[in-house]
């Protein structure tokens, strides 16, 4: 703003000291109104950036808001994913003591082997191993790989 005034101010000195005449160089009244519009623009957007700044800040709370909320959605889905696994690993354990080879074949059936793997890995070691013996092989082994990482991962 100081380098805008003095660079009017020099004009002024300019246009009014050498006896030019006035219709080249701009009035001083026509400096004063720029100076005036110039000052009136940077008031503007120095408004205008503290709008931006508070609506920045708006946005960064509202981001920090919803991540709170979805760590909070993830944590309540896990809960309820481990409930349901649970549920069904207790329908499993009264399956494996009324048809074990019945039970086996539902769970070699399942096209997930992680969901499968859960399951057993939530049942009682004696009746998932009896479980794992009819269980078809090849999905055994899949099952066996995931429950490793299940266990290894819970270790960390």
């Amino acid at each position: 703003m100081k380098f805008l005034t003095g660079t009017v101010s020099f004009l002024l000195l300019i246009s009014t000291s050498k006896g030019e005449p006035e219709t080249k160089s701009p009035t001083r009244l026509e400096l004063e109104r720029e100076i005036k519009r110039l000052e009136k623009l940077r008031e503007e957007i120095k408004n205008l950036i503290l709008k931006n700044q508070q609506v920045l800040k708006k946005i960064e709370q509202e981001k920090k808001k919803l991540a709170e909320e979805r760590k909070k959605l993830i944590e309540e889905t896990k809960k309820i994913q481990k409930e349901r696994y649970k549920k069904l690993a207790k329908v499993f354990e009264k399956a494996v003591d009324e048809d074990p080879e019945l039970a086996a074949e539902r769970i070699s059936k399942l096209k997930d082997p992680v969901k499968a793997a859960y399951i057993i890995y939530n049942m009682k070691e004696s009746k998932a191993g009896i479980l794992m013996d009819y269980i078809d092989p090849k999905m055994a082994d899949k099952i066996v790989k995931i429950i490793s990482q299940i266990k290894n991962h819970e270790k960390k």
